[in-house]
């Protein structure tokens, strides 16, 4: 992955793509600590700090921060290629355990696109490399008048 993208209909503005707009405009993904590392070419890769705040009764990370953070690289990665895509749905599998202090990283991947839908998985993992969640999302570009 690069900090750009090439290809037809692909935003670009001085080296980034549509992507890094995007996450500069999504107050709710940075003010959780996320971070974008790179996107493009429908792939994408985001990382979070696991803090106090986001841990459950369990002493183990909420589910709902993970799939934020797997959603986050999910949106990142098809919004690379430019036009606005937003989430037609998705689903989570929590494999293992995160907790406080992990540094959990996001890797999504383009599995498919067909027409203005799509089809991306993310793998989300600690910071010593085990999986802590498999996510699938499906995506739906907007058409040019809803944006």
């Amino acid at each position: 992955m690069g900090g750009s993208s090439s290809g037809g209909g692909t935003a670009e503005v001085a080296g980034r793509n549509a992507a890094y707009d995007m996450f500069a405009a999504d107050v709710a993904s940075r003010g959780l600590g996320i971070e974008l590392v790179d996107a493009a070419d429908g792939a994408a890769m985001a990382r979070m700090r696991v803090t106090g705040a986001m841990v459950n009764g369990h002493a183990i990370a909420h589910g709902g921060f993970v799939f934020l953070l797997a959603d986050t690289a999910f949106a990142l990665a098809c919004n690379s290629h430019g036009p606005a895509t937003v989430a037609a749905g998705g689903e989570i599998t929590f494999v293992r355990p995160a907790r406080e202090g992990d540094l959990l990283t996001a890797h999504a991947t383009e599995r498919t696109r067909y027409g203005r839908s799509g089809i991306y998985d993310v793998t989300v993992t600690r910071d010593d490399g085990e999986v802590v969640a498999e996510f699938r999302g499906r995506s739906r570009t907007l058409p040019p008048t809803a944006r």
